[in-house]
């Protein structure tokens, strides 16, 4: 039957945002999921709620588990942690499909597209998004080595774009406006600091010209005046996208208006968890380009449905990670799937450091491309010296 016995969560200290959860079967099979924020909401929410439920459950049914956590009483239509947490499980019985087939993910879904995918950099730190908010700097700062993305981009935006042209990305993500946004609460932002914060994109042009693709990061912190005249000036450096403009992203109406009143394509957005946001803000033709974050908006299941309306409505898809390294195996394998698919985030200071303590196998890339992982499943899973670390939190709900 594929009966679900056990569902565990793991946490360590020095990286508090994030939750794996590892599913057994009484087949002798464990899935592994993963959310992020607030772990120990999540960790709440699934062994009060979800493994109450889930446990003596047939595994195989994704579709009807993925139904029933996605529609609590409260909760949904966001990234909450009710649905963080299903978001977890689902990507975990994903893993579990494809084991239980000896196929991955991808070909689990109905198989990829595409073989690789093109990857862009996201251009954050060893310890970005590690504890708290995102972390903006101003350039000051020192870098804690070669791979410091964020205090590069600071520093010396067309260096960086040098640097990671000679790697092979051909894409580049930085937010250099978002310290200018703390003096007004994000409502305005003046001349002076509006020319400097375009200066690093200026900056990759005079360097490397065409040669990149670059997005602006917004990170949702702007009002809709100043995310306008930002998205305005960012329409002479030619950046791909701008990414969260305004501080609320479920905002139709007011995405819409923003969209029609800049020439710069607009992103969105991890931020938003389930279906039904993405088909209001499709509708209300406020978005040139769909991201989404699978350990926030429902897993596979659900980002699958997302990817469904990206194509129903034409519009590229893109993946998120600036999480954790499940979450991007996730995003790889439906990048891999997804027709519209044009992206899948990375961080090569994450994937060059701690995602490698983490987990047993990472993305390949080669020439800018994610390669198509080969392995059943996820084709990753969490190294055994993580259970054993003194700053593991291990929590386990089984069958009686």
């Amino acid at each position: 039957m594929s009966k679900v016995t056990r569902l565990r969560t793991i946490r360590i200290a020095e990286r508090p945002n994030l939750i794996w959860v590892e599913i057994e079967t009484d087949e002798g099979l464990t899935g592994l999921g993963e959310s992020f924020r607030g772990a120990q909401a999540v960790e709440a929410v699934l062994h009060e709620q979800v493994a109450p439920w889930l446990i003596g459950k047939d595994s195989r049914r994704i579709e009807q588990v993925s139904r029933q956590l996605m529609t609590p009483y409260l909760g949904f239509h966001s990234a909450s942690a009710e649905v963080r947490a299903a978001s977890a499980v689902d990507i975990a019985l994903w893993d579990l499909a494809g084991q239980r087939h000896g196929i991955p993910v991808h070909e689990a879904m109905g198989g990829a597209v595409r073989t690789e995918v093109r990857a862009y950099n996201t251009c954050a730190g060893y310890a970005y998004n590690t504890s708290g908010g995102r972390r903006a700097t101003s350039g000051q700062e020192e870098a804690a080595g070669p791979y410091d993305d964020q205090v590069a981009f600071m520093k010396d935006a067309g260096k960086l774009a040098e640097s990671l042209l000679s790697e092979g990305y051909t894409a580049m993500k930085i937010w250099p406006l978002d310290i200018y946004a703390e003096a007004s609460g994000g409502h305005l932002i003046t001349l002076e600091d509006l020319k400097a914060g375009i200066e690093p994109f200026r900056k990759i042009r005079r360097a490397v010209g065409d040669g990149i693709e670059v997005m602006a990061e917004l990170h949702s912190i702007w009002s809709s005046h100043a995310a306008i005249r930002i998205c305005r000036a960012l329409e002479d450096v030619g950046v791909f996208w701008a990414e969260d403009p305004i501080a609320k992203m479920d905002d139709a109406r007011a995405l819409a208006d923003l969209r029609r009143q800049t020439r710069t394509p607009i992103c969105g957005s991890e931020t938003l968890g389930g279906a039904v946001p993405f088909r209001d803000l499709l509708a209300a033709d406020a978005l040139d380009m769909v991201m989404i974050d699978l350990a926030w908006c429902g897993g596979l299941t659900e980002g699958r449905k997302i990817a469904a309306l990206a194509e129903v409505y034409a519009k590229p898809l893109a993946p998120h990670d600036c999480t954790g390294p499940v979450t991007l195996m996730a995003g790889l394998h439906l990048a891999l799937h997804a027709p519209t698919a044009i992206f899948q985030e990375v961080v090569r200071a994450t994937l060059a450091t701690w995602y490698r303590d983490l987990v047993t196998d990472l993305p390949v890339l080669r020439n800018g491309m994610v390669q198509a992982p080969t392995a059943p499943g996820l084709g990753t899973k969490l190294q055994e010296a993580v259970r054993s670390r003194p700053d593991a939190v291990i929590r386990e709900s089984a069958a009686p």
